[in-house]
């Protein structure tokens, strides 16, 4: 009996190819070192990887932030740990919303009291920079909170113009730049973004569990502002210090606990996931190793390759076209075909998996991603060729052989091997 019942346990997971705005596939690299040795979090050969994934990091966000390290959870502990820093009741906080994580942005501020102003524009577009300059004026926010690359929507929101009129006005900028951080070319430092929020289970290539952020000293300094120890492993110092401030709301994403952890005091906060921290230190390695601008570039193709085959099957791309993610691409799913259909077979059949999305665009879009380790030619041509099956399986009316022939002619005119 309990044989049997063991046996009926055994883990057993299926091949699958990941197109999908994230997770996706992690590069077998990563794997190998997740399997490394498990390290005490203060163990001196520990300590020196996490010195090391705070370089990496800096090199990728490309800044001179001295704060550039992970924290343990999924991409929204990133975004939580950051407003958990920085919004004391009753402060002000403007978010601009053009998808679903605008409106993450919205219920986490709400519920750490902040005073919420939004703005929204169309699904499918992003604001003139201009617009959101002009609701800054007006509202006087503490925190601007921005969405970078809307998954939702396939969407980029610009940001250069915005962090510069936040700069002058005062405001911190915080950024979520989950789904772009490493496939498009970020620069918080010249952008004037003041906090950004990296993504581990998408353009990285790594799985989720651990999120890496970076802040500059604007940040830092509200940080220390509201700093306290907690009382098992606080001295006399740290309590007097800690008199008279409202501290962070939550003990597990406190900043300022987190950076006695990363700093040479290695004050013990939580037991460092350490396994998830081989997997940072290793997908970041890859990213240096290629190139930052070479995997700008390589998401860049392969997304293009993807829109040509998407147009030459006969399909349509979602949304506005000059604000298009290079990682995300939105496909209106044709009249009369069930979209949930389409996908059941094409991970069936192929074992590809493709997303649909959220909200008002539920049903009416499919979103592919072109993401990290997936972001290859023979991904891009495999999920053109299953899904136009999978659409003829359905009954749907496609341009037979075009779209894939449409995406092999992008990667001849680029010489893509």
């Amino acid at each position: 009996m309990t044989e049997n019942v063991a046996s009926s346990w055994k883990l057993s997971v299926p091949p699958r190819t990941i197109m999908t705005p994230g997770p996706v596939e992690v590069d077998p690299r990563v794997l190998r070192a997740m399997s490394m040795p498990i390290l005490g979090q203060f163990d001196s050969a520990f300590t020196a990887i996490m010195n090391e994934v705070m370089e990496m990091l800096r090199e990728v966000f490309q800044t001179k932030n001295h704060w550039a390290y992970p924290i343990d959870g999924t991409s929204r502990a990133g975004t939580e740990a950051l407003l958990a820093a920085l919004i004391e009741p009753g402060e002000k906080m403007l978010v601009p919303v053009f998808g679903r994580f605008g409106d993450l942005f919205v219920e986490i501020g709400e519920r750490y009291g902040a005073e919420i102003h939004t703005m929204s524009c169309p699904w499918g577009t992003v604001f003139d920079p201009e617009e959101i300059i002009s609701e800054i004026e007006e509202v006087h926010p503490k925190i601007v909170a921005l969405v970078h690359g809307e998954t939702s929507t396939g969407r980029m929101q610009p940001l250069d113009a915005v962090g510069r009129a936040c700069r002058e006005m005062g405001v911190l900028l915080v950024v979520d730049a989950v789904a772009t951080f490493c496939g498009v070319d970020i620069k918080p430092d010249e952008w004037c973004i003041d906090a950004v929020i990296g993504g581990a289970q998408k353009c990285l290539s790594i799985p989720s569990g651990i999120v890496p952020i970076t802040y500059n000293e604007r940040v830092e300094k509200e940080i220390l502002k509201r700093k306290k120890v907690e009382r098992g492993i606080a001295t006399d110092a740290d309590r007097k210090k800690a008199e008279g401030h409202l501290p962070i709301r939550s003990n597990y994403f406190d900043l300022g606990q987190l950076q006695d952890y990363w700093s040479e005091r290695r004050l013990n906060h939580h037991t460092e996931a350490t396994s998830m921290e081989y997997a940072l230190h290793e997908g970041l390695h890859l990213v240096l190793e290629e190139g930052l601008q070479n995997r700008f570039a390589r998401h860049k193709l392969n997304a293009e390759a993807l829109k040509a085959g998407i147009e030459g099957m006969g399909l349509e791309l979602f949304g506005d076209p000059s604000c298009v993610m290079p990682t995300v691409t939105c496909v209106s799913v044709p009249e009369h075909v069930d979209a949930d259909e389409v996908r059941n077979v094409l991970l069936k059949q192929f074992g590809i998996e493709i997303a649909g999305s959220f909200g008002s665009l539920q049903g009416k879009i499919w979103r592919i991603g072109t993401m990290g380790y997936g972001c290859r030619q023979d991904h891009v041509l495999a999920v053109l060729a299953g899904l136009e099956a999978s659409l003829i399986r359905c009954g749907a009316t496609v341009n037979r052989g075009d779209g894939l022939q449409a995406a092999m002619d992008v990667y001849d005119q680029n010489s893509v091997k």
